[in-house]
């Protein structure tokens, strides 16, 4: 089963974010839990917690369908001490968060050197970031996010993205998101049936598919290989469509939250609704 939906508002309460994924015809989801844009938020209350709960029950929302995002202020490879510390301590907060509302994975961006330090020692710092957040947090799964590599951001690579969950100690709690748009931006073409068998081929030797724990199913405004962050609807753009054909056919795929950062809200179920046709369609290109 493919679990297909979008990255919907939680605006007014986490609660309502699944009765705006089921309008959608979603059945998965993405959200923040707190203002992403803010280092603290208030906890979230007991009556809150209950709500969204029994909004998943209601709606049939697993945990395993939902892939809440942290917030985008959170650097676990900050090359300053107190910096670093900062990052940390919202991060933590972010998992206790997302244990709090039964959820099992919290999807992240790496973070940055910011040109101050090797990208190595940067990357071992996020390593061990998530060491020190996953040992004071139970059954939450901390999913790295690949980046298209803009700036000095780290996880572009998937030899990144393996150094990262070589350094973390309980392999059993650290799993990766690929965003389609950031992969191509970053060097991997996903163009064509041959190109996506290609890639995906290479991200089972260096990653695995056993740390796949969702997708962010975006077209590009950017082009191939630019290293610039611009996503795009997914029948528009420089990526075209066949790894979404690709995506929605290969049982690799299955049982992951396939969740949609495009550029027009406002046609996300139209967007669902054209992926979810695609199953059982064999692909266009480079066949």
């Amino acid at each position: 089963m493919k679990y297909v939906g979008a990255h919907v508002s939680a605006s007014g309460g986490v609660e309502l974010a699944i009765g705006r994924a089921k309008a959608l015809g979603a059945n998965a989801l993405a959200l923040f839990t707190k203002n992403q844009r803010q280092w603290s938020a208030p906890p979230l209350t007991e009556p809150t917690i209950r709500a969204f709960k029994q909004a998943c029950a209601e709606a049939g929302f697993l945990p395993e369908q939902i892939l809440p995002h942290d917030s985008y202020l959170i650097n676990l490879g900050h090359p300053e001490p107190e910096a670093l510390a900062k990052s940390r301590e919202a991060f933590l907060d972010e998992l206790q968060r997302c244990e709090q509302l039964g959820l099992c994975y919290l999807n992240f961006h790496p973070g940055s050197h910011l040109k101050q330090i090797p990208e190595l020692v940067s990357l071992k710092l996020v390593s061990e970031s998530i060491n020190w957040a996953l040992e004071q947090t139970q059954g939450v799964t901390a999913v790295i996010e690949n980046t298209a590599g803009q700036g000095s951001n780290l996880g572009w690579s998937f030899e990144q993205l393996a150094t990262i969950i070589d350094g973390v100690e309980d392999k059993s709690r650290i799993g990766v998101c690929i965003d389609t748009c950031h992969a191509f931006a970053a060097g991997y073409d996903l163009r064509t049936t041959a190109d996506c068998e290609r890639t995906f081929d290479e991200f089972s030797r260096l990653v695995g598919f056993e740390y796949l724990k969702g997708m962010h199913i975006n077209g590009a405004k950017s082009t191939f290989g630019s290293r610039v962050d611009r996503h795009h609807s997914l029948q528009q753009g420089n990526l075209g469509t066949e790894v979404f054909h690709f995506i929605m056919n290969d049982p690799r795929f299955d049982r992951i939250p396939l969740i949609l950062e495009t550029v027009e809200p406002e046609i996300w179920a139209d967007e669902i609704a054209w992926l979810r046709s695609l199953q059982g369609q064999a692909g266009a290109v480079g066949k």
